[in-house]
């Protein structure tokens, strides 16, 4: 059974990160329970876990990214104050790889603001995919890999 929590870890996190409940972190923790214990697993799981919310966020990056060439999209970018804001927005973005990947990072690993949403914004202001994909896996990555850490710290009999 032990060889099966690896891939589900990616599963998990990938299907959960494309709702914004339940959170990633209980049911990760539970399903982290039939790995092996030990930093090094630890880090392992957290690197997983990172691997499949990227997959999931970059669903929600590319729908949005996509829904921005519909027609009621662009209906509502007509609009003054949302073009201002899409304008707004997308200056910040554009040709500024670290601003935009340091608030990609941000949402990543503390969580606020919410990822999900950042994630959306990120493709509707059209951020670099080679921004988007690597701070979020390394930002996930560190959250949920300390997450398990202190778990196996904390609880050493925590995952067997």
């Amino acid at each position: 059974m032990d060889v099966l929590v690896w891939p589900a870890m990616v599963l998990l996190s990938a299907a959960l990160a494309l709702a914004p409940f339940p959170p990633f972190e209980a049911a990760g923790l539970a399903l982290a329970e039939a790995a092996p214990s030990g930093p090094v697993a630890a880090v392992a799981l957290g690197v997983l876990a990172g691997a499949g919310a990227t997959l999931g966020k970059l669903l929600w990056y590319e729908a949005a990214r996509r829904s921005t060439e519909s027609r009621w999209v662009q209906k509502k970018i007509g609009r003054a104050k949302v073009r201002a804001a899409y304008d707004r927005w997308t200056a910040r973005v554009d040709g500024r790889p670290v601003y935009a990947g340091g608030v990609m990072f941000v949402a990543a690993s503390v969580g606020l603001p919410p990822l999900l949403v950042m994630a959306a914004v990120a493709g509707v202001v059209r951020m670099p995919m080679w921004v988007f994909v690597p701070t979020v896996f390394v930002g996930r990555s560190i959250r949920f890999g300390l997450l398990f850490l202190g778990a196996d710290a904390v609880l050493p009999d925590f995952a067997h």
